[in-house]
């Protein structure tokens, strides 16, 4: 029986959530299979790093620490990796579903000759073999995919899974890479302007649709009540690409997956892009002049109404219920 290989990812010194939402998924197979956990970190300077994912679900963590893994490069990553595999003897590779996921994983798989698996949310075992969940057709179905004996890499969405709680006992070991001629040179990470949005740590969200009606409508009407609520605000993707606001608040499957406590849809019809990143929220209110708008087929609450009467009383009424 093989081991369960879970790649990290590291974002501005620290390893992503989403890693350790990897992990999760990682030990919830493991206690069904049977399977150890063994993980990757890879980077130059990551022994703290290493260790650290090895307490919080990791098992034990192969570090490949070298200056060629300093920043991503594919050809440097996928030989990492692919050493990993080795090492760990893993049938089942976790990568995140990033960018660099989305570049790196496609590869490995190729190389190892592995089937593989994109943008999972569930990952279970049934009679020893792996099922894989996705959304196919812009979210309206969710797929189920039984996947053959033999290694598999997969890629899964970030948000899909709440992070590994509590602590394990993990250990690391180096890892020892044989780097490819590199085709690749690293120049830059250029960030965009922060805007102070996080919306996958959010436990409110208040988002507006093209229903608001014009830009400034959102400070206006959208950011009191998610201000009044200690929320967040967001966006559907027609706002995104008008300018109104920029790409960090969009929710939908082109921008951020959410599960939020609460969640208000406010002038949102509900087209499948942005149902699939919201409709996992645990309650969601829809507000909307259209009975028909698609948004309230996902909604705990419906209220058909002009949001302009509906939002400001709300604002209203939680500022009064706080004092």
């Amino acid at each position: 029986m093989g081991s369960i290989l879970v790649v990290t990812e590291i974002q501005n010194g620290e390893i992503r959530e989403a890693s350790y939402e990897l992990a999760s998924i990682a030990q919830g197979i493991a206690s069904g299979s049977g399977r150890e956990v063994k993980s990757l970190v890879a980077g130059s300077g990551v022994g703290s790093l290493a260790e650290a994912f090895a307490s919080k679900g990791g098992g034990t963590v192969l570090v490949a620490d070298d200056d060629a893994l300093a920043n991503y490069n594919v050809d440097g990553f996928n030989a990492a990796i692919r050493a990993a595999v080795d090492e760990a003897d893993a049938d089942l590779v976790l990568i995140s579903n990033t960018p660099s996921g989305w570049d790196v994983a496609p590869r490995v798989a190729a190389g190892l000759d592995a089937g593989f698996v994109g943008d999972c949310f569930r990952v279970e075992v049934e009679d020893g073999s792996f099922s894989f969940h996705r959304r196919i057709f812009n979210g309206k179905l969710d797929a189920k995919i039984n996947a053959a004996p033999g290694k598999i890499v997969a890629t899964i969405q970030p948000g899909a899974v709440a992070p590994f709680e509590g602590s394990t006992e993990g250990s690391t070991q180096p890892l020892s890479v044989d780097f490819p001629d590199a085709r690749v040179q690293f120049k830059e990470i250029k960030t965009s302007e922060s805007t102070g949005v996080d919306l996958s740590k959010a436990d409110i969200i208040v988002s507006g649709g093209r229903g608001v009606g014009a830009p400034e409508k959102f400070p206006e009407t959208i950011q009191p009540l998610a201000d009044a609520l200690g929320g967040a605000m967001g966006a559907s993707r027609p706002v995104v690409d008008a300018g109104w606001l920029p790409h960090p608040y969009q929710v939908g499957s082109s921008g951020q997956v959410v599960q939020p406590k609460l969640y208000i849809a406010a002038g949102i019809s509900g087209a499948i892009q942005h149902l699939v990143g919201m409709k996992a929220s645990n309650f969601i209110i829809a507000i909307n002049k259209d009975p028909d708008a698609p948004i309230f087929e996902v909604a705990d609450v419906g209220v058909v109404a002009d949001l302009f009467d509906i939002v400001p009383a709300l604002t209203n009424a939680v500022s009064e219920a706080k004092g």
